[in-house]
């Protein structure tokens, strides 16, 4: 799906049978590509049964696509609108995108591990959020605190939770979040939300299979508004509008 921040408005694209790891994604800045890691299970395909792909935003149609096999690692970020890593070596590309290109150089540092956390923390901190805190809650989840300035003194918080212990409607890795005011030490929690973030002063998030905005003044969330319902979307076969791979 694309969103346009400038307009809000929404455009659908394509539906994948399988499962995307939206952790291990990411967009190039100026929002024409995406590179995700995805699984299937069709381990004797030609793409191994999971895959690192680059598409053409809001479609899932490859450009350039790495056969995976299994599901360490994978996934990767952008360094520029054509330059981009892939988490844990590439391999050979069954197709690649000549305008697009891997930077066989670049290794983020530090790391944090093989799976989802290894691109998404990466990804937070590049995107303005400051890693506050990694705490080792009882042997079976971790929860890392990260933090992010909004107006009038608040602070956005995401608890990123890994975790053995799967509550009703969570993945192992899920966030939750708060609104803080440390000079008033006023703290809000909104535990519906499943996203949230800042961009040009608003707030943004998804809670409930809808995406929202609104403001923060000092009395916290104003001017509170619905941008999409995703509640009623049923599956509808759409082709990408460009070519092979």
């Amino acid at each position: 799906m694309l969103w346009d921040l400038k307009t809000d408005k929404f455009r659908i694209g394509q539906w994948m049978r399988g499962r995307i790891y939206e952790r291990r994604s990411d967009l190039s800045p100026d929002g024409k590509f995406m590179i995700y890691f995805a699984m299937n299970g069709h381990w004797n395909s030609p793409s191994g049964g999971s895959w690192t792909a680059i598409s053409r935003v809001p479609y899932l149609k490859a450009v350039t696509l790495y056969p995976k096999g299994d599901c360490w690692f994978g996934g990767g970020l952008f360094l520029g609108n054509h330059t981009y890593w892939v988490n844990r070596g590439a391999g050979a590309a069954l197709c690649e995108d000549s305008q697009l290109r891997v930077d066989p150089l670049y290794q983020p540092e530090p790391a944090y591990g093989g799976e989802c956390p290894g691109v998404y923390y990466h990804r937070l901190q590049r995107d303005g959020w400051k890693l506050i805190a990694r705490k080792a809650m009882d042997g079976e989840t971790d929860v890392d605190v990260f933090e992010k300035q909004l107006s009038f003194g608040w602070k956005l918080r995401k608890q990123a939770y890994s975790t053995l212990k799967r509550k009703a409607g969570r993945g192992v890795y899920y966030d939750e979040h708060e609104l803080l005011r440390p000079m008033t030490s006023e703290a809000r929690a909104f535990p519906d939300w499943e996203w949230a973030d800042c961009r040009s002063r608003r707030l943004l998030w998804s809670a409930n299979g809808k995406i929202f905005a609104a403001h923060v003044s000092k009395a916290g969330i104003v001017a509170k508004k619905e941008l999409h319902d995703l509640n009623d979307m049923r599956f509808e076969a759409i082709r990408a509008p460009y070519g092979s791979g």
